[in-house]
């Protein structure tokens, strides 16, 4: 007679019960184990930047917040300066975005522009590290990859267009060019002076960033603010 064999414990509708081979380790709670190690790697980035600032980045760094080995990175960043780039262009988007959810807030098509010049110094004030790094001497704009050229251009046009689309309303058109390097120019300024403490709204009865931006791009709006 054959020798019965005895079934695993936990064996449940015939199958075999599966267990992790002897080399699985749990990874610790809060450590990179799967999705988009390039996310991860850009999020933990930024995390670095606006706590310890930009001297604090390093791919090493990055490496080991996320919780992979301090050869992961180089998969996506060749060096030091590219995922430097890469946190730009996140920056850019991230700017665009904040320019163009205000927009939309705006209560009326005519208070786009000024609505764009609130989201720029919002975004400034509420991310002075990144800001500081998108507009610094660490980032090399003309360098390729990591898609910051796009970005930054991307970033550029939300206020490119809003400016075309009020000068068009107001028959002024020929000037767009002009007029939205002065308007980058005059919030750009105020959203460095507020990042660098040297303006402090309060002290100007504004409230806050966003109230002062809206009073000084006013200076700039072809039509009266209340016509």
């Amino acid at each position: 007679m054959a020798r019965e064999t005895k079934q695993p414990k936990g064996r449940a509708g015939g199958g075999e019960s599966v267990r992790p081979p002897r080399t699985w380790r749990a990874k610790p709670a809060g450590r990179y184990h799967h999705g988009d190690l390039k996310a991860a790697l850009l999020g933990a980035a930024l995390e670095i930047l606006e706590r310890d600032g930009p001297a604090a980045l390093s791919l090493r760094r990055v490496a080991r917040d996320v919780g992979v080995s301090p050869a992961a990175p180089y998969a996506h960043f060749r060096n030091k300066a590219a995922l430097i780039q890469a946190v730009g262009a996140q920056g850019f988007g991230r700017l665009a975005d904040a320019m163009a959810a205000e927009a939309r807030a705006a209560a009326a098509a005519g208070d786009a522009l000024r609505a764009l010049g609130r989201g720029y110094v919002r975004f400034a004030v509420r991310h002075p590290a990144l800001f500081r790094l998108m507009f610094g001497p660490a980032l090399d704009r003309g360098a390729p990859g990591q898609g910051l050229r796009a970005s930054a251009e991307a970033s550029h046009a939300v206020l490119a267009d809003a400016v075309l689309a009020r000068l068009r309303a107001t028959g002024g058109a020929e000037a767009a060019p002009a007029f939205t390097l002065a308007a980058w120019a005059l919030v750009h300024g105020l959203a460095t002076l507020l990042v660098d403490g040297l303006v402090i709204p309060a002290h100007l009865d504004a409230g806050d960033a966003a109230v002062l931006a809206d009073r000084v791009l006013a200076f700039l709006d072809p039509a009266p603010p209340d016509a």
